[in-house]
């Protein structure tokens, strides 16, 4: 009974040692896809980034963002031709996880307290 309380006990606190993948600075360039739902219906973007230029593709729309890092896993962008008052807010990005073939984001304005989450995949290098 004691073996298997301290066994139970060594497991709990290796689980409690995990600690996501996060290899965000092989992410900082790149091309990828980004997938979600607009009125129902699952919709594509796709951007290229490089250290300081994000170029967003959506539905025949090309948008160009300055991109800002704050440290490996977390930037900002600012939409740099705004077309109306929420594209001028700029958008704090972290990166959460990371797998060889994409990552796990978070995403709010900056300032703002609603944060939306979303997953990309990585195209091309």
């Amino acid at each position: 009974m004691r073996k298997s309380l301290i066994l139970l006990a060594v497991i709990f606190s290796l689980a409690g040692c995990f600690q996501p993948e996060r290899n965000c600075s092989d992410f900082k360039t790149g091309t990828y896809e980004f997938e979600t739902y607009l009125s129902g219906e699952l919709v594509t973007s796709r951007f290229v980034r490089n250290d300081s230029i994000e170029i967003d593709y959506f539905q025949g729309n090309t948008d160009t963002s300055s991109v800002r890092w704050l440290n490996d896993c977390e930037y900002i962008l600012k939409n740099l031709n705004p077309k109306n008052m929420a594209e001028e807010k700029p958008i704090h990005m972290k990166i959460l996880t990371t797998s060889k073939d994409g990552y796990t984001f978070e995403y709010g304005v900056v300032g703002g307290t609603k944060k939306e989450r979303g997953s990309v995949k990585r195209i091309e290098d």
